[in-house]
């Protein structure tokens, strides 16, 4: 059995138990080295046979997942964040379905959830934002039409922006055409959740001169939004003055 498990954001702690527990009883762990945690390894049985996939191809994870299963193992695909995000996986799955290789999914916590705890703010807030888009700048590698950042950008909802930092430059541009302000709210998270995680406030027309500033060039996430500034009004949820199923307004 193939397990595909999310590692969380970076600290160790942050992993969810099911996932630890998989770690702990895996034949084969074969982890997203570039990104995940390697700590997380001290889980590893005695005897675990460990891939670092940051140099392997789709083929070669595949192949080590075949031989795995033609021993008996159980298998442990170690995705960083929640692999439904940017983790590559569908092309995994898919092949393992061609091969009758049964497999399931463990979902773990996002980066994009970290970053929101490392700025303690709340994405989605009343008269403010009550979408969050999650997306990324088009690089070598496209995006559908219609679906670029000032596509996005014209909604002013709240943005937060994967695999950007070494495009901060085109990044910001986009923003801007798409139509935030210049002076909106903008902050770059570095690696939320590890042991050097560092917050670094700005606003969009200062995302480059801030990443350059800090010599921030890779694992960040960019957020974008007014959700940032103080300002927003009270939840209905908890008001006095609001009748809901489990609580009657006081008159």
């Amino acid at each position: 059995m193939i397990y595909f498990v999310g590692a969380g954001p970076g600290a160790v702690d942050l992993i969810t138990v099911r996932g630890q527990k998989l770690l702990e009883e895996a034949d084969l762990i074969i982890y997203a080295g570039s990104l995940v945690n390697p700590h997380l390894l001290q889980f590893a049985k005695e005897g675990c046979h460990i891939c670092n996939s940051a140099s392997m191809t789709l083929e070669d994870v595949l192949r080590e997942m075949e031989q795995a299963e033609k021993k008996g193992w159980m298998t442990v695909r170690l995705h960083t964040g929640d692999p439904c995000l940017y983790g590559a996986i569908r092309e995994q799955m898919d092949a393992l379905d061609q091969r009758h290789i049964a497999y399931t999914y463990v979902p773990g916590v996002s980066s994009f959830s970290a970053a929101a705890a490392a700025v303690r703010k709340e994405y989605t807030l009343p008269g403010i934002s009550q979408s969050v888009i999650i997306t990324r700048m088009e690089g070598r590698t496209p995006v559908p039409d219609g679906q670029r950042i000032a596509d996005y950008a014209v909604h002013h909802a709240t943005m937060v922006i994967f695999l950007s930092t070494g495009l901060l430059d085109k990044l910001q541009t986009e923003l801007i055409r798409g139509g935030y302000a210049e002076d909106t709210p903008a902050a770059i998270v570095y690696k939320a959740s590890w042991p050097d995680e560092r917050v670094f406030y700005c606003t969009v027309s200062t995302l480059v001169e801030t990443a350059a500033a800090a010599g921030i060039t890779r694992t960040a996430l960019i957020l974008v939004g007014d959700f940032l500034d103080g300002s927003y009004d009270r939840s209905k949820l908890y008001d006095p003055a609001f009748t809901h199923g489990y609580r009657k307004a006081f008159q």
